[in-house]
């Protein structure tokens, strides 16, 4: 299969974009000894963007789906062997950055064969920005902790995951609908959906359960508040 001039070139921009993410996370890292989860949360937040450039850039399903496939195989190997040290020194077990490509794949194989890659996009900032953001501000500024199925959470965190989540929802929404009171309370569901499945999730499952299951509920909601 022969590649585009064009098609080239969006896959070596994106390629460059998470070169420089992931070497300024592993000189965190190595040089100035950062804590392993904010360099994790670096990746994890900054990794997101990369929906944002296959969205604008119309870059093809395959290519997503491709490298979602080659991202979950490093993820694999990174969890048994030190590849990248910024994604797996957390003093954790986590499949994490697995469930993370994976989702990714589904997200971008379903919505773009649809021509709504804004959904995929949305399920995806949502996971990168929300619950990464949610993970920095519950670490270090929780103050009302609590446990679901021995997981700790805090109030601040998941109102963190709430407040970026609905912001997230309702910027992709706005841009493709226009901003109007259906569209607030299709954002303001999602952002729950997704703090809920943030919430209960574990063991990294919510980077497949939270962009997946927040992109579902955004596209059936908006089939019965927008399209009907």
């Amino acid at each position: 299969m022969e590649l585009s001039h064009s098609l080239l070139f969006s896959i070596g921009l994106v390629a460059c974009y998470l070169a420089v993410l992931i070497l300024i996370a592993e000189k965190l890292k190595s040089v100035f000894s950062t804590d392993g989860e904010i360099t994790r949360k670096v990746v994890h937040i900054g990794t997101g963007n990369v929906i944002l450039f296959a969205w604008w850039l119309n870059i093809p399903a395959w290519v997503g789906i491709s490298a979602a496939i080659l991202a979950a195989t490093i993820a694999i190997l990174s969890y048994f062997f030190p590849i990248l040290p910024s994604l797996n020194s957390v003093g954790r077990r986590s499949w994490g950055t697995f469930f993370y490509a994976v989702s990714i794949g589904v997200l971008v194989g379903y919505f773009w064969p649809i021509s709504h890659p804004e959904y995929a996009a949305m399920g995806i900032l949502i996971m990168a920005l929300g619950d990464g953001f949610a993970a920095l501000v519950g670490q270090n500024f929780g103050q009302h902790p609590y446990k679901i199925f021995g997981s700790g959470k805090s109030l601040e965190g998941s109102l963190t995951m709430l407040v970026i989540s609905f912001l997230v929802s309702l910027i992709i929404l706005s841009f493709i609908n226009g901003i109007n009171p259906p569209i607030i309370l299709v954002s303001l569901l999602t952002a729950i959906g997704a703090t809920i499945l943030e919430t209960f999730s574990k063991l990294g499952i919510d980077n497949l359960t939270v962009p997946v299951g927040s992109a579902a509920i955004a596209y059936f909601l908006t089939q019965i508040f927008i399209s009907s």
